[in-house]
């Protein structure tokens, strides 16, 4: 439900704000008053195109704010939960049209792209008039109405899962059958080249493992004798420990004579010793790590050798040797294996595609029956609006060569507009008059199935007057009692049965030096006053007052 529309300098506007209440709400006023004006505003505030030409002179900017009461799962809802805005139930719209041509929109205070606005607008509002473009004219959204009207949601939601498991299955296929492909036309290369690195086995880690140990040996060799020197100087046959020692004795022995003198030297000489000894110890770990078989060293210099031109042959480096092998014995298990693996996967695809096929073809049969109870519907409300002669037909094209996720078909609503003349899409074959009377018949059958809840009819009561306007009229108050109906209109039948009643006036300010846009909602009697314009012109009969007033109860 449109709850209010917020419009701020635009052309003719300064300022207003318009209560919209539920039902049928009507617009009128005279030619000039500023209808289309405000249509323009709405529009730009669900995301239609901005226009510089839209900021009222002097003004640096314009704005419009359409504010909406949104039930709990309304699929708006669903898109701001997509862009990661937050839904409070209420909904706020707001554009702001700059004066050199650029725009800015924000639902709920937070900044959106225009795309987005565009596909919440759309959502929840439908604007419906001889030149529109974005109502049911749009032939892609033919199936969806389709299928809203015959309550097929289940049975779609049900097919698009398995369109899913379909395309997973065959794109599984595809891919399997790809690779079996490839390793088939690799097959004597794979086989040598896995057969050669699984001999090889390579390590991740390896070289730089190898290179380490190698170095390490390389230097252990042109240290040793410097090593062994050492060892000797402390531990071998010149080695002190022993005359250390010795002297730390014969000290113990005369320590009772003089031990003030004599301990403190005695205990720096077992530090000493205890040092050296400390030192051997670690001369001989030093000369255990360089002491290797030179046997070894060649081992490792004929694996770094052999890892290294592996890495040149296979153009890889040494640490994904390993994984290259993996590669190439999965791609050798695939040509061993592969065909029992295809099979299978053929099958899986196989039964996934009868089983979419099935429901496709299903559903193609249901909504070739809906489409008739459709058609039936929709031209029983043809003759009141004044297009007996004409039918309206539901094109159901099916193609199972040509699937996808909501099915094989194709739907279109097509209009045959006399008897004789050929039949074609609604859009292309209408006159601008017959297409607002053909969308009319159509939404007041759709009702709120498929519909956002609020839609606008931009003066479709063109052209017609009389038996025809009752029978606009009649219908848009039909309309109204399932969803929110805005009508900008012309005809006095129609006013007649608004649930609120809006009159746009064209005041003049500033002694006549400028011109505003007012909107003012209509008690009981000004609201006779103004059907009887409507129906009388410039001057207003005491006739066309009673006119109005058996228009008005005959409404009521």
């Amino acid at each position: 439900m449109l709850a209010r529309l917020s419009i701020r300098d635009i052309v003719l506007i300064e300022r207003l704000d318009i209560e919209f209440s539920r039902g049928l709400a009507v617009l009128t006023g005279e030619t000039g008053a500023g209808k289309s004006i405000l249509l323009d505003a709405f529009a730009l505030a669900l995301g239609g195109r901005g226009d510089a030409g839209l900021v009222r002179h002097g003004a640096e900017q314009g704005q419009v704010t359409a504010m909406f009461d949104v039930p709990k799962g309304h699929p708006a809802a669903g898109i701001l939960a997509e862009n990661g805005l937050d839904d409070t139930g209420e909904m706020i719209l707001r554009r702001v049209q700059l004066a050199d041509g650029r725009t800015r929109a924000f639902i709920n205070d937070q900044a959106i792209s225009v795309q987005t606005l565009k596909a919440v607008g759309a959502a929840l509002v439908e604007i419906h008039g001889q030149h529109d473009e974005r109502a049911l004219v749009d032939a892609s959204t033919h199936r969806q109405l389709l299928d809203a009207f015959a309550g097929h949601e289940k049975d779609v939601a049900a097919l698009e899962a398995l369109w899913d498991i379909r395309r997973t299955a065959n794109a599984d296929l595809d891919e399997h059958r790809a690779g079996m492909e490839r390793a088939a036309r690799e097959a004597d290369y794979l086989r040598h080249a896995s057969q050669e690195l699984k001999t090889l086995a390579p390590k991740e880690g390896e070289e730089t493992e190898l290179a380490g140990r190698r170095t390490t040996m390389m230097q252990g060799e042109k240290i040793a004798t410097d090593l062994r020197e050492a060892q000797e100087a402390i531990g071998g046959s010149h080695s002190p420990v022993a005359a250390l020692s010795a002297a730390v004795r014969r000290l113990e022995r005369r320590a009772a004579n003089a031990p003030a003198l004599i301990e403190p030297a005695v205990k720096a000489i077992d530090i000493a010793i205890n040092a050296l000894e400390e030192a051997d110890q670690h001369l001989n770990a030093a000369l255990a790590a360089t002491d290797f078989d030179p046997a070894e060293l060649e081992r490792i210099e004929e694996r770094l050798f052999a890892l290294r031109a592996a890495s040149r042959k296979y153009s890889t480096p040494v640490d994904l040797l390993a994984a290259l092998a993996a590669q190439y014995a999965g791609d050798v298990a695939l040509i061993d294996a592969g065909a029992d693996q295809l099979k299978k996967l053929e099958a899986t695809a196989a039964e996934a595609d009868k089983r979419y096929a099935a429901a496709a073809a299903k559903l193609s049969a249901a909504r070739t029956k809906a489409a008739e109870k459709l058609n039936k519907a929709v031209n029983a409300e043809l003759a009141p609006l004044k297009l007996e002669r004409a039918k309206f037909m539901t094109q159901v094209e099916s193609n199972a060569a040509a699937p996808g996720p909501q099915g094989i078909d194709r739907v279109e609503f097509w209009v045959q507009t006399n008897p004789g003349t050929k039949p074609g899409p609604m859009m292309k074959v209408a006159s601008g008059g017959e297409l607002s009377r053909f969308l009319l018949a159509l939404k007041v059958v759709l009702a709120d199935r498929g519909s956002a809840p609020t839609l606008v009819f931009d003066e479709i009561d063109t052209g017609v007057g009389g038996a025809v306007a009752d029978a606009i009229g009649s219908r848009l108050a039909r309309l109204a009692g399932k969803v929110q109906v805005m009508a900008v209109t012309h005809a006095p039948q129609v006013a007649a049965r608004a649930s609120q009643h809006l009159l746009i006036s064209k005041d003049a300010l500033d002694k006549g030096k400028r011109v505003a846009t007012r909107v003012n909602a209509l008690a009981a009697d000004h609201r006779r006053e103004e059907i009887a314009r409507m129906l009388a012109g410039a001057e207003i009969t005491a006739e066309a007052r009673a006119a109005a007033e058996r228009l008005l109860r005959a409404a009521s």
